[in-house]
This record gives C-alpha cells, sequence and structure tokens, in this order.
C-alpha cells in the first residue's frame, strides 16, 4: 500500500481562470510551511513542473528525497480560458464545461477525463514506496478524490481544496482509498 499526501500549492492571489499558465506562489506564510512539513512523513516529494508547485515543494521538502518535477501532474489546461478575466470567459459553454464535467473540454484544452486518466496514470507509475508527497493543483486532487471516493465528477468539485491543505489517499493493489481531504495544519 503507498499513502498519498496530496498537497496543493500555495496561493497565486489570481483572480483569473489558472491553469497551464505558469505564475508564482505566494510562500511568505513560513509557519503555515513549518506546519504542513511537519505532519508529513519523510518520503519522496513530488510536484508539477509549474512554478507554484514546484517552488512550494521546495518549501516544504526538509530534507526528504525530491523527485523530478512531472509535467502530468499540471493543473487542468484551459486552453482558450487559460489566464483571462471570469467576467470574460462566463456564459453557456464554461458553465457547462463546470456543470457536466468528464468529456467537455475547455476550448483548445482539456477534459476533465483527461487530466484524470494523465494523473492517475502519473501516481499509479510513481508509488513503490510506502509514501508520496505530492505538490501539484486543486484539478489534480479532485480527480483523484473523485476516483477514490467513486464521485461524479461534479460532485467532486463541491469538495474544497484550499491552498497548502492536505489530502490523503491511500492506493492498495491500484485501488484508491479516500482517507481525508482538505486539511490545513
Amino acid at each position: 500500500m503507498t499513502r498519498l499526501w496530496l498537497i496543493r500549492h500555495g496561493p497565486t492571489h489570481s483572480r483569473r481562470m489558472v491553469g497551464h499558465i505558469d505564475l508564482p506562489a505566494d510562500l511568505s506564510d513560513a509557519a503555515a510551511l513549518a506546519r504542513l512539513a511537519a505532519c508529513l512523513p519523510h518520503a519522496p516529494v513530488v510536484s508539477s513542473d509549474l512554478i507554484r508547485a514546484a517552488a512550494t515543494a521546495d518549501a516544504i521538502e526538509g530534507g526528504r528525497p525530491r523527485l523530478p518535477h512531472e509535467r502530468d501532474l499540471r493543473e487542468f489546461d484551459y486552453g482558450d480560458w487559460d489566464h483571462r478575466p471570469f467576467d470574460e470567459i462566463d456564459g453557456p459553454e464554461l458553465r457547462a464545461y463546470f456543470d457536466d464535467p468528464g468529456h467537455r473540454r475547455a476550448p483548445n484544452g482539456e477534459s476533465w477525463n483527461d487530466v484524470s486518466a494523465r494523473v492517475a496514470a502519473t501516481l499509479d507509475r510513481l508509488t513503490t514506496g510506502p509514501d508520496l508527497i505530492v505538490v501539484a493543483h486543486m484539478g489534480v486532487i479532485l480527480t483523484q478524490w473523485a476516483r477514490a471516493t467513486g464521485q461524479r465528477p461534479y460532485d467532486a468539485l463541491s469538495q474544497r481544496i484550499d491552498n497548502l491543505s492536505l489530502t490523503r489517499i491511500d492506493l492498495a493493489s491500484g485501488v484508491p482509498r479516500a482517507v481525508f481531504a482538505n486539511r490545513v495544519p
């Protein structure tokens, strides 16, 4: 069995749709980062290759082994919507994307099913030990929460995943089991 310790990166403070755009995280809350690092096992740390996740992983690493960044742990690719203000893109297409997630793709971007499959394959490949710390993005964590709980994508979207929060999912013989979500130490 492998325990996945999933962490959402530090806040970006962006008021835009943030997917593959490479924005930095605000990691000025040293006390929050220290509390988070203190509750983690001594285990390998892997992150998305986007700077907000990679820098958060560096901040909580604390002498743990660091694995190479994984491009396939990136947030959803929102395509034409990425880094645009919400009021510019709000409309029937955006609402349908979130009201009926699964097969719907963002214009020139990805669907929930696309992201879920790429993340699951990556985590399945990386889970070789008893623990793995993964620093990624809200969408990445939600796809795996849905996988572990058996929730439909729409229902999983109601699960809150705060910045610098911890979600744990255990994998036994490739079968995920949800343990807890959105704990902020």
